[in-house]
């Protein structure tokens, strides 16, 4: 899931969450509308800038999908013969934003990510176990205490993108806050970025058994409360 915070990318995790979970399909919808939509745009101006690529195209790279992502809209221009990988210098050219004082790339559309906050309490409602990803890559270190007191439960150790000193951050942190640790390889495929197996970073089967734990000690936890309101209610009829 991508989220916002003070004007800088989070990428949260939700594991064991209830499939097609109401609450998720509520928040999530408005972005993912919203980005769909700044991908058609992004096609017109690359269109309009030379490129014989077209919406119809990058639309059926996207089938089956939730809509359409940059990624297809570089496998089009692959297949069109103007780069070779997706992660090439062509992407920065065209969809940089205007960080650092630069002027925004043509095919540049800003989105409204939806709050950190607002997503964690979300997974919660459907069920889950909130993790925070790769903290590292995005430098989300500072914002852990927070996002903890909101109802964080995990974080992201091992990552392709962690640097040893990332990895040992992450795992303190996790230790000061009682956090479940995980890995994930990043692996997206033909969409991928880097050469990252899937399943090379992970941190075993407890790693598994830690978020289950998590999730049964939360659910005993909002069971009790849901008779102890029960119990309260009936003394007071």
């Amino acid at each position: 899931m991508s989220v916002g915070k003070r004007g800088r990318r989070v990428h949260l995790l939700g594991f064991y969450v209830e499939p097609n979970h109401p609450a998720i399909e509520e928040l999530c919808a408005p972005l993912r509308i919203a980005r769909h939509e700044a991908c058609r745009i992004m096609v017109e101006r690359i269109r309009e800038a030379g490129y014989n690529i077209d919406w119809e195209q990058v639309e059926a790279y996207a089938e089956g999908g939730t809509g359409v992502y940059k990624q297809h809209i570089m496998h089009a221009l692959i297949d069109r013969g103007y780069t070779d990988a997706i992660y090439s210098q062509l992407y920065r050219q065209l969809f940089a934003g205007n960080g650092e004082g630069k002027e925004p790339s043509i095919a540049y559309v800003p989105l409204t990510y939806v709050d950190a906050f607002d997503a964690i309490r979300t997974i919660l409602a459907a069920g889950g176990i909130p993790v925070l990803a790769h903290p590292g890559q995005m430098d989300n270190y500072d914002a852990v205490p927070e996002w903890v007191e909101a109802g964080l439960m995990g974080i992201e150790v091992r990552h392709p993108d962690h640097s040893p000193l990332d990895e040992a951050r992450a795992r303190a942190l996790a230790h000061e806050y009682e956090l479940v640790m995980t890995g994930g390889s990043n692996f997206h495929g033909f969409y991928g970025d880097k050469k990252s197996p899937l399943g090379s970073q992970s941190l075993g089967i407890q790693s598994v058994e830690a978020i289950k734990e998590k999730k049964r000690f939360r659910n005993n936890m909002l069971s009790k409360k849901s008779v102890a309101s029960r119990v309260t209610r009936q003394s007071f009829n």
